[in-house]
């Protein structure tokens, strides 16, 4: 690669993460408890509501790709696994869920570099839109392994999507009840498996990119810094909090991935899938954007927040989840939710802001 080619890739990796998209805003983590579950866990961050709902799919459901394509038919298939997890703009779409088998999907914005191919009257029997990619995988697979094997079989296209006025620019994350967890990405460069051996996923740049730059970042400690000698002179840090000392604090997609790496990693022990789910609560606490902090310079109606959290339960298929307006923990068991479930089920999502006033609970004296 001639030094011409290299400064070119430089300038467009600068720009795509300085360009505004409507979203670059999510983030997910893996967690392990010492029990052997794996905990998939993330944030959707969005500039507007995406009107997401729990949408519950038993197996034997039949579902036709190429749904939001006013001019083309795919092809139909029958779920092989009930599936359980959150839509997008009222539609029988799951971008986020765990399926029976404990298979854990989730789909992140990958703006300006995601690349899908166009349907066509030869591969449209063959033919899977970005948007729903979940629905296929959820109900056709029980492990990462079954899904590298199959995925290189199938055609990922485009398709119009007039609330974000184009096609839906994803890369995946799946993660299943062994522990395996990959990031899945169509580039230029075609579909690419990468082992997510850092427990994080975040946004644009791809996924090798966000792991070469850690290296700017191998200084980072959990523990806090002691005093130091420079020169005759002694430092010492203000009081606590040095441990992460240089984390990055934005909310770009390659600092969002350091951190998230950072904390992921760093997180104590928990025993079980219960424990871990509360600490991937915890963690994802910290990457909540509130209304207004990131705006469009062309519109500042148009503000990117944290619209829902999730964390899927790869043992026990049970998918949590929280909103902007409900922050209460909420869950729904998929097993036990498709038992006997003959046709998808639609669940609110919003339950509301709940205060729990404990006034009362004060004794006079």
């Amino acid at each position: 690669m001639n030094r011409f080619s290299k400064t070119a890739i430089t300038v467009l990796l600068i720009l795509l993460m300085l360009t505004p998209h409507p979203v670059l805003a999510c983030t997910g983590i893996v967690l392990r408890s010492l029990d052997g579950v794996t905990i998939a866990a993330r944030t959707m961050e969005f500039s507007f509501d995406i009107r997401s709902n729990i949408v519950i799919v038993p197996a034997g459901t039949k579902i036709t790709t190429l749904a939001w394509d006013d001019s083309n038919e795919g092809f139909t298939y029958e779920a092989k696994y009930g599936f359980a997890g959150a839509n997008c703009l009222e539609k029988p779409v799951v971008v986020d869920g765990v399926n029976e088998k404990g298979l854990y999907f989730g789909a992140f914005y990958f703006a300006g570099v995601a690349k899908f191919e166009t349907v066509s009257q030869e591969n449209r029997d063959r033919a899977i839109s970005s948007e729903e990619l979940g629905n296929w995988i959820l109900s056709q697979f029980s492990s990462v392994e079954e899904l590298r094997v199959a995925l290189p079989k199938k055609v990922i296209v485009g398709t119009h999507i007039k609330e974000i006025s184009g096609v839906a620019p994803f890369h995946y994350a799946v993660s299943d009840s062994t522990g395996a967890s990959v990031v899945i990405e169509y580039t230029k460069s075609g579909l690419t498996f990468f082992d997510n051996t850092v427990n994080a996923v975040t946004n644009n740049p791809t996924f090798d990119w966000h792991k070469t730059n850690l290296r700017n970042y191998v200084g980072l400690s959990p523990v806090n810094r002691d005093k130091v000698t420079v020169g005759g002179e002694t430092l010492r840090p203000f009081g606590q909090g040095t441990g992460m000392f240089g984390l990055p604090g934005d909310h770009s997609s390659p600092s969002r991935f350091v951190r998230a790496v950072g904390f992921a990693n760093t997180s104590l022990p928990a025993e079980n899938s219960a424990d871990a789910v509360f600490n991937a609560f915890h963690i994802l606490n910290t990457f909540d954007i509130p209304k207004g902090s990131i705006r469009e310079s062309s519109d500042e109606a148009l503000t990117d927040y944290t619209v829902w959290t999730s964390a899927a339960d790869t043992k026990n298929a049970v998918y949590y989840y929280k909103t902007y307006k409900t922050q209460a923990v909420e869950c729904v068991n998929v097993r036990k939710a498709i038992a006997g479930l003959k046709t998808p089920k639609v669940i609110k999502m919003e339950s509301g802001f709940v205060v729990r006033d404990r006034t009362g609970e004060v004794a006079n004296d």
